[in-house]
């Protein structure tokens, strides 16, 4: 097989990049051909496991375009892992992922001590993408009535990913009418925040949604302990 010319995968529906291993450890370490990148990821792959990592285990197959316009089934990972990937690399051109990694991490060591910390990070973050006060105010806001939603969520037995997906999903289309997906797409999202691309109207109406979503199962709840 030839080298891969679309080393880069989109699921559209788990709304996740994909990377072909091969392509990034033979880009990390300067290897000369297809095969070449795929006997080094053999060996490191077999390292790995050997290890006991994970990393292995989190990688797919999935099909990607070849050379010669064929689809050619390759070891693909997402974003997580091919930064776990990374680290097992030595080579001076992954370096400066290890670094951003390690300070990355000792970042959010810091968060985790000082939850402000993060606020101010995100506030930063959406000002130099140009967003006013008000919006940052709103979406801060529409955050904090989320948290105390899915805060509700998990105290009632009710699992992350999946489960909160669908209830989110039916929440959304309720006030605008549209699917999370389809609203994504409307605005021409893939994996990004969807609330990071919304109005502020659009921010006010999701937090009132999901405002009322609590308030009226917490009612209910209520009404159901006095009838017993």
């Amino acid at each position: 097989m030839r080298n891969l010319k679309s080393d880069v995968k989109y699921d559209e529906e788990k709304e996740v990049w994909y990377f072909s291993v091969v392509d990034i450890v033979g880009a990390l370490t300067d290897q000369g051909d297809f095969q070449a990148s795929r006997n080094y990821w053999k060996v490191l792959k077999h390292r790995l496991l050997k290890e006991g990592s994970q990393v292995v285990t989190n990688c797919n197959r999935m099909k990607m375009i070849a050379e010669d316009g064929k689809m050619r089934e390759t070891d693909v990972a997402d974003p997580e892992t091919i930064l776990r990937i990374v680290q097992s690399v030595p080579s001076p051109k992954a370096e400066p992922i290890k670094q951003w990694l390690a300070k990355v991490g000792y970042e959010r060591i810091k968060e985790i001590a000082d939850p402000e910390i993060s606020l101010n990070r995100a506030r930063e973050n959406w000002q130099s993408h140009g967003r006013s006060d008000k919006w940052i105010q709103q979406r801060m806001l529409g955050q904090e009535t989320r948290n105390k939603l899915t805060d509700y969520w998990k105290d009632h037995e009710i699992k992350e990913g999946e489960e909160y997906a669908i209830l989110t999903n039916i929440i959304h289309k309720e006030w605008s009418g549209v699917s999370v997906k389809e609203h994504k797409n409307i605005k021409g999202l893939q994996s990004q925040n969807l609330r990071d691309h919304m109005s502020e109207a659009e921010l006010i109406f999701t937090a009132l949604a999901e405002l009322s979503t609590r308030q009226i199962a917490e009612v209910e709840k209520a009404n159901r302990a006095r009838r017993k």
